[in-house]
């Protein structure tokens, strides 16, 4: 079974170079020419060192002494060779490196412009460090052994020649080096099958480690609040634990290989001195003959090295492709229509038609209808769970309906293109992310044609003019890692000046104003609702006040649209929404009948 596998890790990572020659034949071939060039101009120069100690440097010696210009003619010849060699391995490194790196920025690019064509619902189910270490360490695995492999196949053109010299000289001494040459390579294919599983596991346990980093991070506020510094920090190590003893076990089967790929090639040179130094006695070949395939043996211990690191470093090459074609190949993508929105600016119509949506087979929403009319602003209201964070998705399409229809303006939103949705809606979360960057590039996101004043009018209408005049730089502050510098009630009306710089046709905002005071949200709403034009808004709302701005309310239980009218309506007719909005005001006034009691009663 462990052969098998091995044997199906060789043939993958071997479809994996294929892959990679495809995809850059031009920068291959130049590689593999310069690889070529080297080899032949090493089995060259073995037979130049040869003919120099047979026929210059043994006469000379016998004779007692040396002609200049034979000396000068052979320090020629030597320097003309290094020449060559130095130029072909120029080629070869340059175009293995330029190769192996512009396939991971290729591939960098891909899985990343993957990532933002997979819906919301897929990075729900993946880790974020596990999706970075895709990207990154995951890629850089993949094509890992470009840089050799170059090398590796002017090798075998060079092992092909080797043995066509080695015959044309002697047969036995060509015996010799088919029986050391077969046996590195054997030796390089067990290594290989032995590292693969060592490889695979140690790639996997760099994406965990990754992953508990960067949830470890990105939690870093929770982990300090609640004390858990001693667990997280556990947690981590324990997984860096296993990724340690996992590579220190790739450590040790190198040490126990490296000595002996070393080793055999200069067995090989041994044998060949031995059994030349008896066909010398024979006759056979000459002193030239046997020095030129000695230092052939010699010379060639390193180039065949290279087949070794390619086949060593398969295992993870293998891993890691699986690890990325896993994004690549992930299903889910939202296709988007030719129909286009030209109006940017002008208030839309947003209809739900008998919408359907669930999580895992679990319906979250079921059979929703209603409309927002053009201009108009309508709430969300329900309770905790009942589905309008997923209805505020549906609206701007980060997820799909499974039954249904969202309908921006008449038009089925995935009729739209995707520079159309993206022009016509935007979507405030409750949770604001803000860039490292400063207030106006986050604002502007980099847009064409939002200027300076655009950037003040949208955030004048988020009520955050005030605070951005007041930093110190300006619009040119920068704001540190998500909005560090801010509070939380700047970091919404940042994020939401943002969605209104682009002049939205629809704004869905989910609480997105929940960390700023009721004044401050009364006059953002207020400000919206008399743009000119005025957006058309869906908001989710909890505030009895912010509810009460809107023209509309749609009252949402256990998923389903209850009712729809006016405030002052719901609130007449329909107890649960009742019951709901004034929660907070009954709660005020119970804690104020408690502290009443407390004082008349000691």
């Amino acid at each position: 079974m462990a052969e098998s596998t091995s044997r199906d890790v060789l043939v993958r990572g071997l479809r994996i170079l294929g892959r990679a020659i495809r995809e850059e034949p031009r920068i291959f071939t130049v590689s593999v020419i310069g690889s070529s060039a080297f080899g032949l101009l090493t089995i060259g120069g073995a037979y130049i060192v040869g003919a120099i100690v047979g026929d210059v440097v043994v006469p000379s010696l016998e004779d007692g002494r040396a002609e200049v210009g034979v000396l000068a003619l052979v320090a020629a010849a030597l320097l003309g060779l290094s020449l060559l060699k130095v130029g072909a391995i120029f080629g070869r490194r340059l175009g293995a490196g330029f190769m192996q790196f512009r396939l991971q920025a290729a591939y960098r690019r891909r899985v990343t412009r993957r990532y933002l064509e997979l819906p919301v619902a897929w990075h729900q189910r993946n880790a974020t460090g596990t999706l970075l270490s895709n990207a990154n360490s995951d890629v850089e695995a993949t094509w890992f052994p470009i840089a050799p492999m170059p090398f590796a196949v002017g090798t075998v053109i060079m092992l092909a020649g080797a043995f066509v010299s080695l015959f044309a000289t002697d047969w036995v001494l060509a015996l010799v080096g088919a029986a050391i040459f077969p046996a590195l390579f054997a030796l390089n294919v067990v290594y290989s099958r032995r590292m693969a599983p060592r490889q695979t596991r140690a790639q996997a346990l760099r994406g965990e480690v990754s992953a508990i980093a960067h949830e470890s991070f990105d939690g870093a506020l929770v982990v300090k609040t609640m004390g858990r510094e001693a667990e997280e920090t556990a947690r981590f190590a324990t997984r860096a634990a296993d990724l340690r003893d996992a590579l220190i076990s790739v450590g040790r089967l190198r040490g126990v290989f490296d000595p002996m790929l070393e080793t055999l090639p200069s067995l090989g040179t041994l044998a060949v001195l031995l059994v030349g130094a008896w066909r010398l006695q024979q006759g056979a070949v000459t002193v030239t003959e046997l020095v030129s395939v000695a230092f052939l043996f010699t010379v060639l211990a390193f180039p065949v090295r290279a087949i070794g690191w390619v086949l060593a470093e398969l295992p993870r090459s293998v891993a890691g492709w699986e690890r990325v074609s896993r994004v690549l190949s992930a299903e889910g993508e939202m296709p988007y229509g030719a129909t286009t929105r030209g109006a940017q600016g002008t208030p839309a119509t947003l209809r739900f038609d008998s919408v359907r949506f669930g999580y895992g087979g679990t319906p979250v929403i079921e059979d929703v209808s209603f409309t927002v009319e053009a201009g108009k602003t309508v709430a969300l209201v329900g309770h905790t769970g009942s589905g309008k964070s997923t209805i505020a998705s549906l609206a701007v399409r980060l997820v799909d309906p499974s039954h249904g229809t969202v309908l921006l303006d008449g038009t089925p939103l995935p009729e739209l293109t995707a520079e159309s949705l993206a022009a016509t809606t935007a979507l405030v979360p409750q949770v604001p992310f803000v860039f490292d960057d400063s207030v106006r590039a986050n604002v502007t996101l980099d847009r064409a044609g939002v200027a300076d004043e655009d950037v003040w009018a949208a955030l004048r209408m988020a009520q955050a003019d005030g605070f951005a005049a007041r930093l110190p730089e300006g619009l040119d502050t920068h704001v540190g890692e998500r909005g560090a510098t801010l509070s939380g009630g700047q970091r919404q009306r940042l994020t939401l000046s943002r969605a209104l710089a682009g002049r939205p046709g629809l704004l869905v905002l989910d609480d997105a104003t929940s960390a700023v005071d009721p004044r401050v949200e009364a006059a953002i709403l207020s400000s919206l609702r008399s743009a000119d034009p005025p957006a058309t808004i869906l908001v989710v709302a909890y505030r009895r006040a912010t509810i009460a701005l809107a023209d509309e309310v749609v009252y949402v239980e256990h998923g389903r649209v209850v009712a729809t009218g006016t405030h002052t309506e719901l609130l007449a007719t329909v107890a649960g929404y009742a019951d709901l909005v004034t929660a907070y005001e009954k709660a005020e006034a119970e804690r104020e009948r408690e502290r009443a009691y407390e004082e008349v009663v000691p």
